[in-house]
């Protein structure tokens, strides 16, 4: 129990981040999908990001399929199946949705695309909403963030890999200009494969089928409140959950336009900075992983300066295979000591880390918007090095205290990844209007709400008696 064990459950963690990754793959992948599905079917730049909003509008669609499952029933869905009986579930629905892009390849018909898309994400939708909350279970509650920040670095290993295949699959070794979409089909119907294989290997795994979720609030009243709703800490978390989501995921999607409109790039030299983006996501979530790993100060000083950089080697590295020519990006590594001094100063405490990477996401958009050339994509890329802890601390922050309503609260804040979706689509929007550069104004507004949401949580925890403040000497 998280109350008991002070030791992290390896053998039950390292199984379940295996679906973190296939998050990752698709939703990066996405990414690449957009500028291709622009040029093969003629669409405008906010009809190109229906693609995103097909993919996290089902994330709250099956948030509410969920919960109506569950009132019918008269018990939590997930308590009545068990966890990994609902991941094994989740994956079945992802691998239904991969099938759809066959017949949508050989028929060229975008509708059909963005359903396929669809069912991918009403699995994924599932799969979340079991995965988050069990990530934080397998360990002391004072370190359920760095769990899932660990996670989100395999998930991210994911997001770096994606783009580089599906853009390897879709333009060939040679580097060729011409689209052809029934190139899409065999990685997807591959990947429907493996959601099928690791389905098994998760039913087949120690995972626990129904852990204690969270500590109890220390607040008596708190903890016999009826509804998950009924908590300031979650209804504020969801609102930032949707906004994070959406500065996270638009600024990904919308990059390629304005690399390829704005700077001169031709769409398929766009791939390796896509990568970059994600890659910054893990770079960050490996940097504020290390407290999973060991209680020792001077080791996690240490290892707060190897993780990031032997994460940029693997992207400089998988670039490499690629044949990308990686001469453009060591500069980068200067940047990643911004991220490294931002973690040190939030000392593990989850709302610190949301106030200073938002604050410092906010500086890196303004950046990107008023400055010109690789100066400004190494700008908005770097908003990945931001966004990377901000999922985990949002998360932890808001199901914190909710004790036996934790399985719904996550439900909810699952739901609100429709944001990236919707954001996307905005700033899509917006462009068309002020220019693609200058639609990055969104994001800063996103960042500028999770700025007041770490402020706003921080008093609300802290009169329910709930601190995740670390002691000097070195303990969790």
């Amino acid at each position: 129990m998280i109350a008991e064990n002070s030791q992290t459950k390896w053998g039950q963690f390292i199984p379940l981040v295996t679906v973190f990754f296939f998050w990752g793959f698709v939703a990066a992948s996405n990414d690449i999908l957009i500028p291709v599905f622009q040029k093969a079917f003629h669409l405008t730049q906010s009809q190109s990001q229906w693609v995103s909003l097909a993919f996290y509008i089902a994330y709250t669609v099956g948030s509410l399929i969920y919960m109506g499952v569950s009132i019918l029933i008269k018990k939590d869905l997930v308590n009545k199946i068990g966890y990994k009986n609902g991941l094994a579930l989740g994956l079945c629905i992802s691998a239904v949705g991969t099938l759809l892009f066959y017949p949508a390849a050989n028929y060229g018909s975008f509708p059909l695309m963005l359903s396929g898309l669809f069912i991918v994400a009403l699995g994924f939708s599932l799969q979340q909403t079991v995965a988050n909350p069990l990530a934080i279970a397998l360990g002391p509650i004072k370190t359920g963030s760095q769990r899932l920040t660990l996670a989100g670095g395999i998930n991210n290993f994911g997001t770096t890999i994606g783009p580089l295949i599906v853009s390897f699959a879709i333009f060939g070794s040679a580097g060729s200009s011409d689209i052809s979409i029934e190139s899409v089909k065999i990685p997807y119907l591959i990947l429907g494969v493996a959601f099928l294989a690791v389905a098994i290997f998760l039913k087949l795994s120690p995972l626990p089928d129904r852990p204690a979720l969270v500590e109890e609030s220390a607040d008596d009243a708190g903890a016999s409140r009826s509804s998950a709703l009924k908590y300031p800490q979650l209804v504020l978390g969801m609102i930032a959950i949707f906004v994070y989501v959406g500065v996270e995921v638009s600024t990904a999607s919308n990059l390629p336009a304005y690399m390829e409109k704005e700077l001169g790039f031709a769409l398929k030299d766009v791939a390796p900075y896509i990568s970059l983006y994600w890659a910054s996501m893990m770079i960050g979530r490996w940097t504020g992983a290390v407290e999973a790993f060991t209680d020792n100060v001077q080791v996690q000083k240490i290892l707060r300066f190897v993780a990031p950089y032997l994460a940029f080697g693997i992207f400089l590295g998988v670039n490499a295979i690629a044949k990308h020519d990686l001469a453009p990006f060591y500069v980068y590594g200067w940047i990643i000591l911004v991220l490294i001094a931002a973690d040190m100063l939030s000392k593990g405490n989850p709302a610190r880390m949301l106030l200073i990477f938002a604050t410092i996401g906010i500086i890196a958009l303004l950046i990107g918007m008023f400055t010109t050339g690789m100066v400004s994509v190494y700008a908005i890329t770097s908003v990945g090095l931001f966004c990377s802890t901000l999922w985990p601390c949002i998360f932890t922050l808001a199901v914190s205290g909710l004790g036996k309503n934790t399985s719904q609260g996550s439900s909810f804040l699952i739901m609100m990844i429709m944001g990236g979706g919707i954001m996307s689509w905005v700033q899509g929007y917006v462009s068309e209007f002020i220019g693609i550069q200058n639609s990055y104004i969104v994001g800063i507004l996103c960042f500028a709400y999770l700025v007041f949401y770490a402020w706003k949580v921080s008093g609300i925890l802290r009169a329910q008696g709930i601190s995740f403040d670390k002691k000097i000497s070195g303990g969790h």
